[in-house]
Protein backbone atom coordinates (compact mmCIF):
# COMPACT_ATOMS: atom_id res chain seq x y z
CA UNK A 1 0.00 0.00 0.00
CA UNK A 2 2.87 2.64 1.49
CA UNK A 3 5.09 1.74 -1.92
CA UNK A 4 1.46 2.19 -3.89
CA UNK A 5 1.30 5.63 -2.55
CA UNK A 6 4.33 6.35 -3.23
CA UNK A 7 4.62 5.84 -6.97
CA UNK A 8 1.48 7.30 -7.27
CA UNK A 9 3.25 10.85 -5.74
CA UNK A 10 5.88 10.10 -8.34
CA UNK A 11 3.42 10.11 -11.06
CA UNK A 12 1.61 13.16 -10.40
CA UNK A 13 5.37 15.16 -9.73
CA UNK A 14 6.14 13.81 -13.21
CA UNK A 15 3.31 15.13 -15.08
CA UNK A 16 3.15 18.40 -12.40
CA UNK A 17 6.41 19.00 -13.87
CA UNK A 18 5.92 18.43 -17.55
CA UNK A 19 2.77 20.74 -17.74
CA UNK A 20 5.43 23.47 -15.66
CA UNK A 21 7.55 23.31 -18.86
CA UNK A 22 5.60 23.59 -21.63
CA UNK A 23 4.10 27.32 -22.44
CA UNK A 24 0.82 28.20 -24.20
CA UNK A 25 2.56 28.85 -27.01
CA UNK A 26 4.25 25.70 -27.93
CA UNK A 27 1.27 24.00 -26.73
CA UNK A 28 -0.83 26.32 -30.17
CA UNK A 29 -2.40 27.33 -27.13
CA UNK A 30 -3.29 31.58 -26.33
CA UNK A 31 -1.41 32.94 -23.58
CA UNK A 32 -4.65 34.73 -22.59
CA UNK A 33 -4.67 35.96 -18.82
CA UNK A 34 -1.70 36.79 -17.18
CA UNK A 35 -0.39 34.00 -15.35
CA UNK A 36 1.04 33.21 -11.59
CA UNK A 37 2.87 30.03 -12.57
CA UNK A 38 5.17 28.92 -15.73
CA UNK A 39 3.27 26.44 -17.89
CA UNK A 40 0.12 25.33 -18.46
CA UNK A 41 -2.65 24.94 -16.52
CA UNK A 42 -4.35 21.85 -15.35
CA UNK A 43 -7.36 22.95 -17.81
CA UNK A 44 -5.81 23.34 -20.71
CA UNK A 45 -4.13 20.09 -20.25
CA UNK A 46 -7.27 18.27 -19.50
CA UNK A 47 -8.55 19.90 -23.03
CA UNK A 48 -5.51 18.83 -25.05
CA UNK A 49 -6.27 15.63 -23.44
CA UNK A 50 -9.61 15.54 -24.37
CA UNK A 51 -10.23 14.66 -20.68
CA UNK A 52 -11.88 16.18 -17.44
CA UNK A 53 -10.83 18.55 -15.88
CA UNK A 54 -11.25 17.04 -12.31
CA UNK A 55 -9.68 13.62 -13.42
CA UNK A 56 -6.66 14.78 -14.52
CA UNK A 57 -6.63 16.88 -10.98
CA UNK A 58 -7.34 13.78 -9.32
CA UNK A 59 -4.47 12.51 -11.02
CA UNK A 60 -1.84 15.04 -10.21
CA UNK A 61 -3.19 14.80 -6.76
CA UNK A 62 -1.54 11.29 -6.46
CA UNK A 63 -5.21 9.63 -5.81
CA UNK A 64 -5.92 6.46 -6.38
CA UNK A 65 -7.14 6.32 -10.00
CA UNK A 66 -5.84 4.17 -12.79
CA UNK A 67 -5.64 5.54 -15.98
CA UNK A 68 -6.16 3.93 -19.24
CA UNK A 69 -3.26 3.15 -21.87
CA UNK A 70 -5.15 5.07 -24.28
CA UNK A 71 -5.06 8.36 -21.48
CA UNK A 72 -2.29 8.19 -20.91
CA UNK A 73 -1.11 8.69 -24.17
CA UNK A 74 -3.07 11.46 -25.13
CA UNK A 75 -1.42 13.10 -21.40
CA UNK A 76 1.54 12.16 -23.29
CA UNK A 77 1.29 13.67 -26.88
CA UNK A 78 -0.24 16.53 -24.93
CA UNK A 79 2.28 17.07 -22.39
CA UNK A 80 4.88 16.56 -26.38
CA UNK A 81 6.84 14.00 -24.34
CA UNK A 82 9.66 12.59 -26.06
CA UNK A 83 9.83 8.83 -26.17
CA UNK A 84 11.39 7.92 -23.27
CA UNK A 85 9.38 10.34 -21.30
CA UNK A 86 6.45 8.68 -22.57
CA UNK A 87 7.69 5.15 -21.14
CA UNK A 88 8.61 6.39 -17.83
CA UNK A 89 4.81 7.86 -17.72
CA UNK A 90 3.89 4.27 -18.39
CA UNK A 91 5.68 2.62 -16.21
CA UNK A 92 4.85 4.78 -13.45
CA UNK A 93 1.22 4.10 -13.96
CA UNK A 94 1.69 0.52 -13.48
CA UNK A 95 1.12 -0.20 -17.97
CA UNK A 96 4.01 -2.08 -18.43
CA UNK A 97 5.09 -5.04 -16.65
CA UNK A 98 8.10 -5.34 -14.54
CA UNK A 99 10.71 -7.24 -15.22
CA UNK A 100 11.66 -10.18 -13.72
CA UNK A 101 15.99 -10.63 -12.86
CA UNK A 102 17.62 -12.86 -11.91
CA UNK A 103 18.61 -12.74 -7.31
CA UNK A 104 22.13 -14.35 -8.18
CA UNK A 105 24.15 -12.31 -10.74
CA UNK A 106 26.21 -14.26 -12.51
CA UNK A 107 28.90 -13.12 -15.39
CA UNK A 108 29.49 -15.62 -17.64
CA UNK A 109 33.09 -16.49 -18.52
CA UNK A 110 32.09 -15.57 -22.35
CA UNK A 111 31.25 -12.18 -20.91
CA UNK A 112 34.65 -11.77 -18.81
CA UNK A 113 37.01 -12.79 -22.07
CA UNK A 114 34.80 -10.35 -24.27
CA UNK A 115 36.42 -7.45 -21.43
CA UNK A 116 39.39 -9.13 -21.79
CA UNK A 117 39.45 -8.87 -25.56
CA UNK A 118 38.73 -5.85 -25.22
CA UNK A 119 41.67 -4.51 -23.59
CA UNK A 120 43.54 -1.67 -24.03
CA UNK A 121 40.18 -0.41 -24.29
CA UNK A 122 38.50 0.48 -21.00
CA UNK A 123 35.27 -1.65 -20.77
CA UNK A 124 33.04 -2.62 -17.65
CA UNK A 125 29.55 -4.37 -16.83
CA UNK A 126 26.44 -2.32 -15.24
CA UNK A 127 23.99 -3.90 -13.59
CA UNK A 128 20.15 -3.04 -12.95
CA UNK A 129 21.40 -1.05 -10.18
CA UNK A 130 24.15 0.83 -12.23
CA UNK A 131 26.82 -1.12 -9.99
CA UNK A 132 29.85 -2.33 -12.07
CA UNK A 133 30.12 -5.88 -11.39
CA UNK A 134 33.23 -6.50 -13.80
CA UNK A 135 36.35 -4.52 -15.25
CA UNK A 136 38.40 -4.70 -17.52
CA UNK A 137 42.32 -3.69 -16.43
CA UNK A 138 42.22 -0.60 -18.67
CA UNK A 139 38.62 0.53 -17.13
CA UNK A 140 40.43 -0.10 -13.25
CA UNK A 141 43.54 2.04 -14.85
CA UNK A 142 41.99 4.64 -16.38
CA UNK A 143 38.12 5.06 -15.16
CA UNK A 144 38.10 3.64 -11.97
CA UNK A 145 41.52 5.28 -10.17
CA UNK A 146 41.71 3.95 -6.64
CA UNK A 147 42.86 7.37 -4.97
CA UNK A 148 38.89 8.07 -5.44
CA UNK A 149 37.54 5.55 -2.78
CA UNK A 150 33.84 7.06 -2.03
CA UNK A 151 32.65 6.08 1.52
CA UNK A 152 29.56 4.15 0.90
CA UNK A 153 28.03 2.02 -2.68
CA UNK A 154 31.69 2.70 -3.85
CA UNK A 155 30.84 0.10 -7.34
CA UNK A 156 27.73 2.33 -7.78
CA UNK A 157 28.13 5.27 -10.92
CA UNK A 158 25.87 7.55 -9.69
CA UNK A 159 27.19 7.36 -6.68
CA UNK A 160 30.65 8.05 -8.14
CA UNK A 161 29.15 11.12 -10.04
CA UNK A 162 27.54 13.04 -7.41
CA UNK A 163 29.25 11.84 -4.14
CA UNK A 164 32.86 12.48 -4.99
CA UNK A 165 33.99 15.71 -4.99
CA UNK A 166 36.73 14.86 -6.88
CA UNK A 167 34.58 13.77 -9.72
CA UNK A 168 33.17 16.86 -10.76
CA UNK A 169 37.05 17.62 -11.79
CA UNK A 170 37.49 14.56 -13.51
CA UNK A 171 34.60 15.30 -16.10
CA UNK A 172 34.60 17.95 -18.51
CA UNK A 173 31.45 20.05 -17.89
CA UNK A 174 30.68 18.00 -15.46
CA UNK A 175 27.11 20.05 -14.29
CA UNK A 176 25.87 19.06 -17.65
CA UNK A 177 26.87 15.47 -17.59
CA UNK A 178 26.08 14.67 -14.41
CA UNK A 179 22.09 15.59 -15.32
CA UNK A 180 22.69 13.38 -18.15
CA UNK A 181 23.18 10.73 -16.40
CA UNK A 182 20.74 11.72 -13.63
CA UNK A 183 18.29 11.58 -16.42
CA UNK A 184 19.38 7.94 -17.61
CA UNK A 185 19.77 6.65 -14.67
CA UNK A 186 15.73 7.75 -13.55
CA UNK A 187 14.87 6.39 -17.08
CA UNK A 188 16.61 3.16 -16.76
CA UNK A 189 15.49 2.05 -12.85
CA UNK A 190 11.86 3.60 -12.73
CA UNK A 191 10.51 -0.32 -12.56
CA UNK A 192 12.58 -0.47 -9.49
CA UNK A 193 11.65 2.51 -7.50
CA UNK A 194 9.59 0.53 -5.51
CA UNK A 195 12.74 -2.06 -4.51
CA UNK A 196 14.12 -1.29 -1.40
CA UNK A 197 18.22 -0.90 -2.74
CA UNK A 198 16.56 2.14 -5.04
CA UNK A 199 15.03 4.07 -2.00
CA UNK A 200 17.68 3.95 -0.15
CA UNK A 201 20.15 4.85 -2.87
CA UNK A 202 18.03 7.78 -3.58
CA UNK A 203 17.77 8.82 0.15
CA UNK A 204 21.50 8.73 0.47
CA UNK A 205 22.11 10.60 -2.31
CA UNK A 206 19.88 13.11 -1.49
CA UNK A 207 21.47 13.56 1.93
CA UNK A 208 25.12 14.28 0.27
CA UNK A 209 24.64 15.84 -2.73
CA UNK A 210 23.03 18.91 -2.70
CA UNK A 211 23.54 19.10 -6.91
CA UNK A 212 21.00 16.02 -6.52
CA UNK A 213 18.27 17.06 -4.23
CA UNK A 214 17.57 20.10 -6.60
CA UNK A 215 17.63 17.78 -9.71
CA UNK A 216 16.32 14.90 -8.71
CA UNK A 217 12.53 16.83 -8.30
CA UNK A 218 12.56 17.87 -11.97
CA UNK A 219 11.69 13.97 -13.07
CA UNK A 220 13.90 14.67 -16.17
CA UNK A 221 13.91 11.43 -18.20
CA UNK A 222 16.18 10.51 -21.35
CA UNK A 223 17.27 7.36 -23.00
CA UNK A 224 21.02 6.21 -23.11
CA UNK A 225 22.94 7.32 -26.03
CA UNK A 226 26.03 6.30 -27.49
CA UNK A 227 28.58 9.36 -28.29
CA UNK A 228 31.71 11.19 -26.87
CA UNK A 229 32.92 11.65 -23.65
CA UNK A 230 35.88 13.24 -22.14
CA UNK A 231 37.34 12.61 -19.21
CA UNK A 232 39.81 14.51 -17.07
CA UNK A 233 42.65 11.91 -15.44
CA UNK A 234 44.81 12.92 -12.71
CA UNK A 235 47.76 11.69 -14.00
CA UNK A 236 47.20 11.40 -18.07
CA UNK A 237 45.01 14.87 -18.57
CA UNK A 238 42.13 15.15 -21.02
CA UNK A 239 41.40 11.43 -22.34
CA UNK A 240 38.86 11.34 -25.37
CA UNK A 241 35.48 8.92 -25.98
CA UNK A 242 33.65 7.47 -27.62
CA UNK A 243 31.19 5.61 -25.70
CA UNK A 244 28.98 2.61 -26.63
CA UNK A 245 26.84 0.60 -24.66
CA UNK A 246 25.73 -3.24 -25.66
CA UNK A 247 22.40 -5.32 -24.06
CA UNK A 248 23.22 -8.80 -23.13
CA UNK A 249 20.63 -10.86 -24.64
CA UNK A 250 21.01 -13.90 -22.48
CA UNK A 251 20.89 -11.06 -19.29
CA UNK A 252 19.51 -7.85 -19.80
CA UNK A 253 20.52 -7.22 -16.01
CA UNK A 254 24.18 -6.49 -17.19
CA UNK A 255 25.11 -3.70 -19.86
CA UNK A 256 28.64 -3.92 -21.66
CA UNK A 257 29.76 -0.22 -21.35
CA UNK A 258 32.42 0.24 -24.03
CA UNK A 259 35.33 3.62 -24.13
CA UNK A 260 37.22 3.34 -27.55
CA UNK A 261 39.91 6.15 -27.89
CA UNK A 262 38.51 9.25 -30.25
CA UNK A 263 40.30 9.34 -33.67
CA UNK A 264 42.60 11.67 -34.00
CA UNK A 265 43.46 12.23 -30.36
CA UNK A 266 46.46 10.96 -28.26
CA UNK A 267 43.78 9.11 -26.02
CA UNK A 268 45.25 6.02 -27.14
CA UNK A 269 48.80 6.60 -27.00
CA UNK A 270 48.04 8.26 -23.00
CA UNK A 271 46.35 4.86 -21.97
CA UNK A 272 49.14 2.80 -23.10
CA UNK A 273 51.50 4.60 -20.84
CA UNK A 274 49.16 4.36 -17.66
CA UNK A 275 49.02 0.62 -18.26
CA UNK A 276 53.15 0.72 -18.16
CA UNK A 277 52.96 2.54 -15.06
CA UNK A 278 50.29 0.47 -13.15
CA UNK A 279 52.63 -2.60 -14.26
CA UNK A 280 49.24 -4.37 -14.53
CA UNK A 281 51.28 -7.96 -16.09
CA UNK A 282 50.86 -9.93 -13.14
CA UNK A 283 47.18 -9.16 -12.73
CA UNK A 284 44.29 -10.90 -12.82
CA UNK A 285 43.56 -9.03 -16.84
CA UNK A 286 39.71 -9.19 -15.52
CA UNK A 287 37.93 -8.21 -12.31
CA UNK A 288 34.37 -9.88 -11.43
CA UNK A 289 33.20 -8.13 -8.11
CA UNK A 290 30.07 -9.63 -8.62
CA UNK A 291 28.14 -11.75 -5.76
Amino acid sequence: MKDDIQRRETLADFLRTRRARLSPAEAGLPAGRRRRLPGLRREEVAQLANIGVSWYTSLEQGRDISPSLDVLHSLADALQLSPEERQHLLLLANQQPAAIFPQIETISPVLLRLLEDLNPDPAYIMNRRWDYVARNKTAKCVLFSENITPPAYERNLVWRIFANPANQEGFMEWEKKAQTVLAEFRAETARYADEDWHKQLIADLQRISPQFRDWWPRHDVRGRNDGPKDIEHPTAGRLQFEVTTLQVPANPDFKVMIYMPFPGTDTAAAIQRLLDIEQTNNQRPVESIAR
